[in-house]
């Protein structure tokens, strides 16, 4: 059964892929076609928000987007396309791991919503 021990030594969510206590976390800012809606629950937070771990799940829609920090991305559920500013396209479904490095830049088209367990350094 999906539960999360966040108080833990060490947080952790149990069942990740069918947790569903999540928390709103807002439509996406930048769109650029559709209304995609963020939903998670961070894990851990360290000093100076370094790192950051959690669960994130995004409905369908088109953003753009820059990532400010290093970040590791293992994808769990859904369909995407992301494509950098210079034109390469990185596609992604489950168990799609990607590292985004700080500032990569473009657009990301979710077809089918996405889970995935992130990390920022």
């Amino acid at each position: 059964m999906p539960e999360a021990r966040l108080d833990s030594s060490a947080p952790h969510i149990l069942g990740v892929r069918e947790y569903a206590d999540l928390l709103d976390w807002g439509v996406q800012s930048d769109a650029l076609e559709g209304v995609s809606n963020s939903s998670g629950r961070l894990l851990f937070k360290g000093p100076n928000n370094s790192p950051e771990t959690g669960l994130w799940v995004c409905t369908p829609g088109r953003w753009r987007l820059a990532i400010p920090r290093d970040e590791l991305c293992h994808f769990l559920a859904g369909r995407a396309t992301y494509r950098s500013d210079d034109g390469e396209v990185i596609e992604v479904y489950p168990d799609t791991l990607v590292l985004f490095p700080a500032g990569w830049s473009g657009e990301c088209l979710v077809r089918e919503t996405l889970r995935n367990v992130y990390m920022l350094a």
